[in-house]
């Protein structure tokens, strides 16, 4: 099987939104990208970080669904990853209300031996050093390399992200960062111009309104499915990015044509993410309910026309 490396965050959320609210609870970007990974035949691991406050539990769950943990260092008598936040009434905004770095302020990746050769490498949001020293211990050059970074990196990093930048072939950011990160509006001047930073394809989030992939001239839309109910976006993103990387990495193409295939699996994937709290709904998530939905984005999508 393809190895895909996921290295980003395994930790706590506690989350309120317009229909409820939680206590701490399973979170982190790296949990999202693997629980949604896990739906592809692939060999996925998991770099990371938790303190001995984590629950066993959570990491069982984590194996059962397939994917390596060797990489997840816990830190005796540290303390997890922390966020709070709040959502607003358009579940497209939120405050940050707690943020406690804890084991994660002194975070040393190490990957291990077996996944140092991984064809496909996901760095999910992290400090860019971090992500870098990922980059630094692989011994062959990744088949394909995903970033997924976040507008706070580009206010307190940006020389250290650009450099980062410049090493990988697909980044993941939504359409705000795109338009911070390269000072254009249009989202199309803005793909142009992240392109010559480095990375082959561009892919700029829209939350319900869909995603866009770039390369060179190239352009593909993929729609969000409309849903009945949205409880809780938090780790859609990184459930599409999960998603792609997955699908990429089982298929063994990277082409233009086929990633966007990918960016159909990471929509489809994401809208059931945020069906309920956290990361329950892809916990409990069946394959024939992917595939159902997947032939809903077919439909959504496929159209006849008589061009005269």
């Amino acid at each position: 099987m393809n190895k895909l490396l996921i290295v980003g965050t395994v930790a706590f959320d506690a989350i309120e939104t317009p229909f409820g609210k939680t206590d701490k609870i399973l979170g982190g970007a790296a949990t999202y990208i693997g629980l949604s990974s896990s739906f592809f035949n692939i060999n996925a691991a998991i770099v990371s970080v938790v303190g001995d406050d984590f629950p066993k539990e959570y990491l069982d769950l984590l194996e059962k669904k397939g994917i390596n943990i060797e990489g997840i260092e816990i830190v005796k008598g540290g303390k997890t990853f922390f966020w709070s936040g709040k959502y607003h009434n358009d579940l497209n905004s939120r405050d940050t209300l707690i943020t406690e770095l804890n084991v994660l302020a002194d975070f040393n990746p190490i990957v291990p031996q077996e996944y140092k050769n991984s064809d496909v490498v996901l760095l999910g949001n992290l400090h860019p050093l971090v992500q870098a020293g990922v980059l630094d211990q692989m011994t062959e050059k990744p088949k394909l390399i995903v970033l997924d970074t976040m507008n706070f990196w580009m206010d307190c990093a940006l020389p250290e992200l650009r450099s980062v930048i410049e090493r990988v072939d697909v980044i993941t950011i939504n359409d705000e960062e795109a338009r911070q990160l390269s000072g254009e509006y249009s989202l199309v001047k803005a793909a142009e111009k992240i392109h010559t930073m480095g990375p082959k394809y561009v892919v700029i989030k829209k939350g319900e309104h869909g995603a866009l992939l770039f390369h060179k001239k190239e352009v593909f839309f993929a729609p969000a499915l409309p849903l009945e109910e949205v409880f809780d976006p938090t780790g859609a993103g990184d459930t599409f990015a999960g998603g792609f990387a997955g699908y990429i990495a089982q298929s063994e193409n990277i082409s233009f044509d086929n990633m966007k295939n990918g960016v159909i699996y990471g929509s489809n994937l994401a809208s059931f993410c945020v069906e309920k709290f956290g990361t329950e709904r892809m916990e409990n998530l069946e394959k024939n309910e992917v595939i159902s939905r997947l032939q809903q984005f077919k439909a959504l999508t496929q159209f006849e026309i008589e061009l005269d």
